[in-house]
């Protein structure tokens, strides 16, 4: 299919790594659905570069209940959605022993609820109009190995991947792909908390000693969703400067 003829679900598409990922795909001629609690001045601008190609919705994944009834809002049955790359998070960092349950419950709304209620509307979208498709997931790298104060959230993308992977098989037949990117620590405004120091001691784990580019797992999104991965699926695809 041509990439002009494919609709693309970009959560979190704001800012950061988001913003990168719709910033590749509107390059290489996608049509881009935005998601996101607020529009930046960023997104504004790109909007702006991209007037009928980027299309920017407001939605809070918070409200995990009310996701199906937003998204039937803009894609109606004559809408084909082509990929979706689940993108967005919340990050609640401590550790366990200060485990908060209010805290934790939200962030799980918005890292894995939220975004299996919007891959089952991706998937029943595909399925009704006959057409290949393929689900993105970014996860983490602290899935596979520990840091301290992310067990919480490294707890969310592990339920990620391990969805991925059985949507891979469930739907691989009706040709439908499911893949995770797993990241390495990025220079996002979700890093911004950790001081100079933290830093460095985390790129000081990684074969190639500098965090990873937010530029390198976009265009690995973009493969992921492009005909050139059609063999692809199931898999996890670490974009990490070699921590693993």
């Amino acid at each position: 299919m041509d990439n002009l003829n494919k609709n693309i679900i970009v959560t979190g598409a704001s800012k950061g790594l988001g913003l990168e990922i719709t910033r590749v795909l509107l390059e290489k001629n996608y049509i881009v659905y935005a998601i996101n609690r607020t529009t930046t001045t960023s997104l504004a601008q790109l909007a702006s570069e991209f007037p009928s190609a980027l299309k920017v919705h407001h939605m809070d994944l918070a409200q995990s209940s009310e996701i199906t009834s937003s998204l039937k809002k803009i894609f109606t049955e004559n809408v084909p959605i082509a990929g979706f790359v689940n993108n967005a998070a919340a990050a609640y960092d401590d550790i366990i022993t200060n485990l908060d349950y209010n805290r934790l419950e939200e962030m799980y709304r918005i890292n894995v609820f939220s975004p299996q209620m919007i891959t089952k509307f991706v998937l029943r979208n595909m399925l009704l109009n006959k057409l290949p498709g393929s689900i993105v997931h970014i996860s983490s790298i602290s899935v596979h190995t520990g840091y301290k104060g992310l067990a919480m959230y490294a707890s969310t993308k592990g339920a990620l991947e391990a969805f991925s992977k059985n949507t891979a098989r469930e739907w691989g037949a009706r040709g439908i792909r499911s893949n995770c990117i797993v990241g390495g620590f990025m220079e996002t405004e979700m890093s911004s908390t950790l001081s100079d120091d933290q830093k460095q001691r985390i790129y000081g784990r990684t074969a190639l000693k500098k965090a990873t580019s937010k530029e390198s797992v976009a265009l690995a999104a973009e493969f992921l969703l492009s005909g050139s991965s059609s063999s692809i699926t199931g898999q996890n695809i670490f974009v990490d400067n070699g921590t693993i």
